[in-house]
């Protein structure tokens, strides 16, 4: 296959970037999409050219770290994979792809096509936690968890925090991400003496961070590799209003 590569060169987040065009010879459709451009990238260094910077690590579709905009799709025209789990099969041959980086002010560029996505660390050690003290491993089947709530749980807990859905929201916003990680900790026994009080930290440091609000249009949703449901955004708003109520009764009971 032969292909023509728009890609998105930026030095850091204070310099202006652009769009610089490169040719991709010799590729395999069998090859994933990181794979065609470490390919690019050897060609480049041959010709004394900068390669070009992306994020990778575990390329099996578990780390998240592959954010990459695809023909103005996160991750590509596949649903439900990561980039890394993207082959070339999926142009044709004399395609031209267009290549970027997630598009947020929230997510700053570091250079060409990597972001600083430290703003979903952040996030999670704001409130996703539990102090319960669990002692030692217990056999599985003495905890009392219906099937349904700890298949939710997990369901939740499967998201990998690329950002995917941050880049499809026409918001930049990150309700799908941080309501996945409330939920897996609030639907458990261990994550409720925290439930309310991790609804409202988390959410007060996704303002902080510059995420946008959510307008239900669904596009992190139908972008997301682990396909997380919008119910979670429904839960973390029931939490987090809970929480507020919960904070108007004490102070109502304590006489303030």
């Amino acid at each position: 296959m032969k292909l023509t590569l728009k890609v998105w060169r930026q030095k850091d987040a204070n310099s202006a970037g652009k769009m610089e065009t490169y040719p991709a010879d010799n590729i395999s459709p069998d090859m994933s999409f990181l794979e065609m451009l470490d390919v690019v990238n050897e060609s480049l260094i041959h010709k004394n050219i900068e390669p070009i910077h992306f994020d990778h690590d575990c390329r099996e579709g578990i780390c998240g770290m592959c954010s990459l905009y695809i023909n103005g799709q996160p991750h590509g025209p596949k649903r439900a994979i990561t980039t890394c789990q993207l082959h070339m099969r999926s142009f044709k041959d004399g395609d031209t792809i267009t290549i970027e980086p997630w598009r947020a002010a929230a997510f700053p560029v570091i250079k060409d096509l990597a972001v600083d996505r430290s703003a979903f660390d952040r996030i999670q050690q704001a409130g996703g936690y539990i102090s319960v003290n669990t002692g030692a491993a217990q056999d599985a089947n003495n905890i009392l968890i219906p099937k349904v709530i700890a298949d939710e749980a997990f369901n939740s807990a499967t998201c990998i925090g690329c950002g995917a859905c941050v880049a499809a929201c026409k918001n930049a916003s990150a309700m799908l991400f941080v309501s996945a990680k409330i939920t897996q900790l609030g639907l458990l026994p261990q994550g409720q003496p925290e439930r309310y009080r991790r609804a409202q930290s988390m959410v007060a440091q996704m303002d902080e961070e510059g995420f946008g609000n959510c307008t239900n249009t669904g596009a992190c949703e139908a972008e997301c590799p682990k396909e997380i449901s919008l119910t979670n955004i429904s839960r973390m708003n029931n939490d987090f209003l809970s929480a507020k109520l919960f904070r108007e009764e004490e102070i109502a009971h304590s006489g303030e």
